[in-house]
């Protein structure tokens, strides 16, 4: 029995936070004609890829949902994973999909479900048992989701161009800008800090203006520091970003941090995505360059 048509079965096991947004992210895969199976206990997984395999099947794209189910869970889908890790016929990732607790916790209350780890009923206290019993599945997730800030079509939006079926085989580099003050990126892969370098905050007429200005960013740009910081991060990325390829991610993201996120984060993230955009897919955003002006 054939099984050329298996081959390079793509694989995305959907996880995560319970109220992060699976159910959503399982509905945009199957709406990108990949086969979807929700909850399916890890224990299965070798049969049903065997399965699979032998039947000469034509879906070679599959998307999988587990859900948190206790420590054995783990175990079984650690091996699970390990054992496809020597199948040259597969290529599965993990998407992990997180958000923060304050989120989970409106989302709970908004939806009236209890939380399945919260022996008290509050759903703080399960959350928090989640998040740790997670803490190693996320380590392994070629793919971290914060969707926080994110209404479910923007998740949805957020899927469909990560995995749309010509972008299938690329690895995007995406450069993110951050202000520290409202905390750091919790899915950003690399974090660099450029708070030691000068400021336009201080000259009161760059204050209002940000780092996608030719004047804030010519000034960003003018500083022995600031170039001796981009020689440096500039090296190091080049040479990272063909092994993290070579890993199998299929994106890298790069946040650099400033104070509030309008000046010298913004110029940098700039320069760095534009070095990088002949080589590789990129994209750059600021995540904070407009929030100072909404407060």
């Amino acid at each position: 029995m054939s099984t050329g048509s298996v081959q390079d079965i793509k694989m995305v096991i959907i996880t995560g936070m319970s109220g992060a947004g699976k159910t959503v992210a399982i509905q945009s895969f199957e709406d990108l004609g990949y086969f979807c199976v929700d909850n399916l206990p890890p224990n299965l997984l070798p049969k049903f890829l065997e399965l699979m395999k032998e039947s000469g099947s034509k879906m070679n794209k599959v998307a999988l949902v587990m859900d948190l189910r206790g420590r054995e869970f783990f175990e079984s889908l650690f091996q699970a994973l390990d054992d496809m890790a020597e199948k040259t016929w597969i290529n599965p990732q993990i998407l992990f999909l997180d958000a923060k607790d304050a989120t989970l916790v409106t989302r709970y209350k908004e939806t009236r479900r209890s939380h399945p780890l919260a022996t008290t009923g509050l759903p703080l206290e399960g959350i928090k048992n989640e998040r740790e019993l997670l803490e190693e599945l996320k380590g392994r997730s070629q793919m971290i989701f914060d969707t926080s800030e994110l209404k479910p079509r923007e998740l949805r939006e957020k899927i469909l161009k990560q995995f749309a079926e010509d972008a299938e085989h690329t690895f995007s580099v995406n450069v993110l800008s951050f202000g520290f003050k409202y905390g750091v990126p919790i899915d950003a892969d690399l974090v660099f800090d450029v708070r030691f370098l000068p400021n336009p905050h201080y000259i009161d007429h760059m204050r209002p203006k940000t780092g996608l200005e030719e004047e804030v960013s010519s000034y960003v740009l003018k500083w022995a520091e600031t170039q001796k910081f981009l020689e440096k991060v500039l090296d190091l990325l080049t040479f990272m970003l063909p092994y993290y390829k070579r890993e199998g991610k299929s994106q890298l993201v790069i946040a650099i941090g400033c104070t509030g996120g309008q000046h010298r984060s913004v110029t940098l993230a700039e320069h760095i995505a534009k070095h990088y955009k002949d080589d590789y897919q990129t994209h750059v955003s600021h995540r904070d360059i407009e929030r100072r002006n909404r407060h």
